[in-house]
């Protein structure tokens, strides 16, 4: 028989962390190489997970039920199945709850269960199940943190010189087709008059100062 005792701080309101860890679906969605498979009239649902105990990878399948209670954040799993090849066969339980952290909006989530198998695997598992146990737990935990952790908030940029934050805006896209292709031609055509209209006054004035210039000798 194995026994597992855990406890793992989170750091988000217990609100929170139960509305997480009383979903079948975001718990699964913690667990490496887990899956959740269909839901059946009396609430169980069936389920699959992959594990490696040295260089064997098993795949177990089991029937899983889920007691729930809400006001107590509060709750208790049961399970039965066999690995695929049907040698070992197992069931377990495990109750857990949700109470309030050390310090204010975190929490405290407490595990215990045991868990019985039979068959032909049962002492291989047994004997390498402390470490599966121990890396299982540090990954659901990372994973449960992250699930309970509050959205991230939109990126903004300093402005330059304040201290003050400003939303990114992107620039307004410029127009293309033949409409913009016109537009650049005017441009460039009204740009070029101008420049041929200050040469030729430049022109215009330069020769006005000479001809100025030869009255002043007469």
């Amino acid at each position: 028989m194995l026994s597992i005792t855990e406890e793992i701080a989170v750091p988000s309101p217990p609100k929170r962390v139960w509305e997480v860890i009383s979903d079948p679906q975001a718990v699964v969605s913690c667990i490496g190489g887990a899956e959740l498979g269909p839901s059946h009239d009396d609430g169980s649902f069936d389920g699959t997970l992959v594990v490696r105990f040295g260089g064997i990878r098993v795949k177990f399948g089991a029937r899983v039920s889920l007691d729930l209670d809400e006001s107590g954040h509060e709750g208790k799993l049961t399970a039965r199945g066999k690995d695929g090849q049907g040698a070992t066969r197992f069931s377990a339980q495990a109750t857990f709850r949700v109470v309030e952290g050390e310090t204010p909006d975190t929490s405290l989530v407490s595990v215990d269960g045991e868990i019985q198998l039979n068959g032909k695997l049962a002492k291989l598992i047994e004997s390498g199940a402390g470490a599966v146990i121990s890396r299982m737990t540090k990954e659901f935990s990372d994973q449960l943190i992250q699930k309970c952790a509050p959205p991230a908030e939109p990126v903004t940029a300093a402005s330059p010189g304040t201290q003050t934050a400003t939303t990114v805006r992107p620039a307004p896209a410029r127009p293309t087709g033949l409409f913009a292709r016109l537009r650049a031609w005017w441009a460039g055509r009204r740009s070029k008059r101008g420049a041929q209209q200050s040469q030729a006054a430049v022109g215009s004035a330069n020769k006005s100062g000479e001809a100025l210039g030869r009255g002043g000798r007469r």
